[in-house]
């Protein structure tokens, strides 16, 4: 299991986020405080409070090529 926060500020990143995620077959969450929603999920991602970052959880260990595509997309911390 990973875990990362992400950044996701503008509605095309978070399109391109989800678009890139399900292209993996992993179970990914991401968690904004005591939420926790399927970070497949566009709903789900909206209901977050964006104005910073969010943990990105990945149920795999073995992740080294979504990881290295999202620090290319997006802000990595």
């Amino acid at each position: 299991m990973k875990n990362i926060s992400i950044s996701l500020k503008e509605v095309n990143d978070i399109t391109n986020f989800v678009n890139l995620l399900t292209t993996y077959d992993y179970e990914v969450d991401l968690v904004s405080g005591r939420y926790i929603v399927n970070a497949k999920s566009l709903l789900g991602i909206y209901s977050l409070d964006l104005s910073k970052p969010v943990k990105l959880v990945i149920y795999s260990d073995e992740c080294d090529e979504l990881l290295a595509k999202l620090k290319e997309q997006f802000e990595i911390k």
